[in-house]
C-alpha cells in the first residue's frame, strides 16, 4: 500500500474484514482492497457484506490473493468486485488497476 501513498492516493488501513466494514463509513473510500485470507471475516466475504449494504453498495473492490483458485476467483465475482490480483505482482499493477477504477 506503500507504493498507493507514493502515487498520491489516500490509505487507511484495516487488520480484518470486520474492521474494514465499520472503518469504510468513518473514511467514507472510492476504492476498498481486500486480501482473500484475513482473520475473522475473509476479504471475499467482507465484499459480499459491503456489496450488500446500500450504504457501500457502490464501493470499487480490488481483491489481492496469494492463489488464483478458480474457486476464488468464482466467489468473488459472486461477490461483485471489480478487480482481482494475484501475488506477487507488479507494484505499477496495482497502481494501474486502482487508478482505472477510480475514474470509472
Amino acid at each position: 500500500m506503500v507504493n498507493l501513498q507514493m502515487e498520491g492516493f489516500e490509505v487507511t488501513s484495516a487488520a480484518d474484514g470486520e474492521e474494514c466494514l465499520g472503518k469504510v463509513h468513518e473514511v467514507r473510500p472510492d476504492l476498498v482492497t481486500l486480501d482473500v485470507m484475513m482473520p475473522r471475516l475473509d476479504g471475499i466475504r467482507t465484499a459480499a457484506r459491503l456489496r450488500a449494504d446500500p450504504r457501500t453498495s457502490h464501493l470499487k473492490i480490488v481483491i489481492i490473493s496469494a492463489c488464483a483458485q478458480s474457486a476464488d476467483l468464482a466467489r468473488a465475482r459472486e461477490a461483485g468486485v471489480d478487480a482481482y490480483l494475484t501475488k506477487p505482482f507488479d507494484p505499477d499493477q496495482l497502481i494501474r488497476v486502482v487508478r482505472g477504477l477510480a475514474i470509472r
